[in-house]
């Protein structure tokens, strides 16, 4: 996009292309959006399976095509070390030397980090810790049972994952996102798309850094669309436990809050679902779908452990997937708040004219983090900071 407007530029990559898709997933990953969903600008899915999900390798075959399909002015295996304010404009300092520019775009995304909780460093020493970014397979983890704290997308697949490998398996559930894999015969997707609910503006959205912080919801991408929700894993041996509270003394202690939990996940599904009714109700000449339907409530058990011994040796390891965070510690501008977030208004930096980013959480727009809302975000965002260099104003 930058080229459409004759803006000389720079993308600089500490790895390879799709770097961080071809080193940091675990093997059997896949996307959670459909196929058809993966678009970037004059450039999409061309395979033969619109409504399948792509692996990690064809996620790296769609970015690499996409570099060399748009000549994008890559620079690879150059990791940035600090950009600074210099003289009106910027300095990005790399292992391959400094660049200084007027403008700069974090395009680092929101996954640099696994956030881990402190209470991790309670762990006894004979409980062996993953993260999202650690973990590979269940032939990799030690033999015995697994804790999987975390009950996002990602904290779903694993425990289905490693239980299905014949483990025991212990899932920590907190504040979580439910969704069913399909709606009334269509991809929920499809519905977040066509209802105009993913392309809900940031400047829209109540309580907004609220909304920024809520986990992935509870998807898988599978061959055969399946739903994996907690009455599913439930259901095939998964043990469900409270959010993880505490470590003292070798012992995990787990809240007794699960009810609640459920039962605030399942309303915001059914306000969601009534949202699609809703629209499908005015565009009923123009989409063929099934009748409404409900599902399910997520079923409490009926009396869920509050504490693990974990020196017993029923659980051998813990994976925390309890989300990621960026990584600023190379950014050297006065720019992130006292929880070191970055500050900006729907992807324009704050205090910092002519910094921009995208890739994180309703940057812009509900699907800001997902492929298909680059584009979109990205438009936005270059329209922006053209007008910056043409005119110096960041306003």
């Amino acid at each position: 996009m930058l080229s459409e407007h004759s803006v000389d530029h720079l993308v600089l990559e500490r790895g390879e292309v799709a770097n961080s898709w071809r080193h940091e997933r675990w093997d059997s990953l896949r996307l959670l959006t459909p196929n058809w969903q993966s678009r970037l600008p004059g450039w999409r899915y061309r395979g033969t399976d619109p409504d399948g999900f792509m692996t990690m390798a064809e996620v790296v075959e769609l970015v690499a095509g996409f570099a060399a399909a748009s000549s994008a002015p890559v620079r690879t295996h150059t990791t940035v070390t600090s950009v600074s304010a210099d003289d009106g404009g910027y300095r990005v300092a790399t292992d391959g030397g400094d660049i200084r520019c007027r403008s700069v775009v974090l395009a680092s995304g929101a996954a640099n980090i696994p956030r881990v909780p402190q209470l991790r460093q309670a762990v006894p020493p004979q409980i062996e810790c993953f993260t999202a970014f650690d973990y590979r397979s269940p032939e990799r983890l030690p033999r015995g049972g697994v804790l999987v704290v975390g009950a996002s997308a990602t904290g779903v697949q694993l425990a289905d994952e490693i239980q299905r490998s014949g483990r025991a398996v212990m899932l920590a559930v907190g504040e979580h996102v439910r969704l069913p894999r399909s709606y009334r015969g269509r991809d929920v997707l499809w519905w977040m798309e066509s209802s105009g609910v993913w392309s809900q503006r940031y400047d829209e959205v109540d309580d907004l850094e609220r909304a920024r912080g809520l986990p992935s919801p509870q998807l898988v991408g599978t061959p055969e669309h399946v739903t994996l929700d907690l009455n599913v894993l439930g259901a095939a041996g998964v043990e469900i436990v409270g959010r993880l509270a505490a470590i003292r003394d070798g012992r995990a202690l787990f809240s007794g809050g699960l009810r609640n939990q459920f039962a605030l996940a399942d309303l915001k599904m059914d306000r969601l679902l009534d949202t699609f009714d809703a629209w499908a109700r005015e565009h009923t000449s123009d989409v063929a779908c099934r009748p409404p339907e409900r599902f399910e409530p997520t079923r409490a058990p009926s009396a869920p452990r509050l504490s693990l011994d974990l020196r017993s040796g029923e659980i051998r390891s813990i994976v925390w997937a309890t989300g990621f965070c960026p990584d600023y510690r190379w950014l050297k501008l006065p720019v992130l708040n006292r929880k070191g977030e970055l500050r900006h208004d729907g992807g324009v930096v704050v205090d910092a004219p002519g910094v921009y980013a995208i890739g994180l959480p309703l940057l812009r727009r509900r699907k800001s983090t997902f492929i298909i809302g680059a584009e979109d975000d990205a438009r936005d965002l270059v329209a922006h900071l053209t007008r910056y260099l043409a005119t110096g104003r960041s306003g």
